[in-house]
């Protein structure tokens, strides 16, 4: 059984048999991530409204993190040895599912159930429901606790693997997300990966207006995190940020904090004033599509 793995800098923590299966057309980066937003789309359209935005905004985040950089087997999702992606944003389910279809996880051919009755992809993350969703997401705020508990619990295992917490700027303002950054920081995590969405958008408007986490960067550093911001929608620059994060030395956590757009890809929707939960007409799903494949990379 191959596992799909990447050499994601010089320490990278993976063994030296191990092998990246044979994926689609050994496609780019750029072309995973055009497929990623091609697919939450498509599940968009099913239900007529969602977290579109977000999902075409972090698309390249997922496109590097599953395509690049981390380790698992798409046949065998609870392998022991792979690194976990936990979401702790629950309601980016559609980003997540749309990456885990792009990686051979989910079948694409259960796209069209996303949101209905008995789906395995419900508008809301749930482990028990879809193969490569490692928690249930809801309550916002607890993805990174709970990242600390599966590092620490790896760290005991004495295993190399590594756990990534994808979470959002509008989840700073939890208590949690703090007390997880310290935890982290305490016990010395350097297997643990936090990602944060800074898209300036939540429920009740920009997420500084809301509450006000800047200098994002500066307060993890405080934390005692090794700390790196980066365009999250700059393929190469992402890349560069998920070696290093990787490759540290330092016995500490890691964070990549990355600046996005919201709907990246379909210039009307990012233009949208109020897009954290987008309703779209019928026609516009089709437009959308028209564009994204417009706009794909040669």
């Amino acid at each position: 059984m191959e596992d799909h793995v990447q050499t994601a800098g010089k320490a990278q923590k993976s063994a030296s048999s191990e092998t990246k299966p044979a994926l689609a057309n050994d496609l780019s980066l750029a072309d995973r991530a055009y497929r990623i937003r091609r697919h939450a789309l498509r599940m968009g359209e099913v239900q007529g409204q969602g977290y579109i935005a977000q999902a075409l905004g972090i698309a390249d985040v997922l496109a590097v993190s599953y395509f690049h950089s981390m380790r698992y087997r798409p046949d065998d999702p609870e392998w022991e040895g792979r690194d976990r992606f936990l979401l702790s944003i629950g309601h980016y389910a559609i980003a997540l599912y749309a990456a885990l279809i792009e990686a051979g996880i989910v079948p694409e051919d259960e796209l069209e159930s996303y949101g209905s009755d008995d789906s395995r992809l419900p508008m809301s993350g749930m482990a028990a429901y879809t193969p490569g969703m490692e928690i249930t997401g809801g309550s916002l705020g607890h993805g990174l606790a709970l990242a600390v508990g599966f590092a620490l619990g790896l760290k005991r295992k004495r295993s190399d693997a590594f756990v990534y917490c994808l979470f959002s700027d509008g989840e700073l303002g939890e208590g949690s997300i703090w007390e997880g950054a310290w935890s982290a920081s305490h016990w010395k995590l350097d297997n643990l990966i936090g990602i944060v969405d800074v898209n300036n958008q939540q429920a009740d408007g920009p997420s500084p207006e809301v509450t006000g986490f800047e200098p994002c960067d500066e307060r993890f550093r405080s934390f005692g995190w090794h700390v790196q911001r980066v365009n999250g929608n700059d393929i190469d620059a992402l890349v560069k940020a998920f070696d290093a994060a990787r490759a540290c030395t330092e016995p500490k956590p890691r964070i990549v904090i990355c600046d996005t757009r919201m709907a990246k890809g379909v210039p009307f929707l990012e233009e949208r004033e109020r897009n954290h939960f987008l309703r779209v007409e019928p026609q516009e799903w089709q437009d959308a599509l028209k564009i994204l494949d417009a706009g794909r990379s040669p």
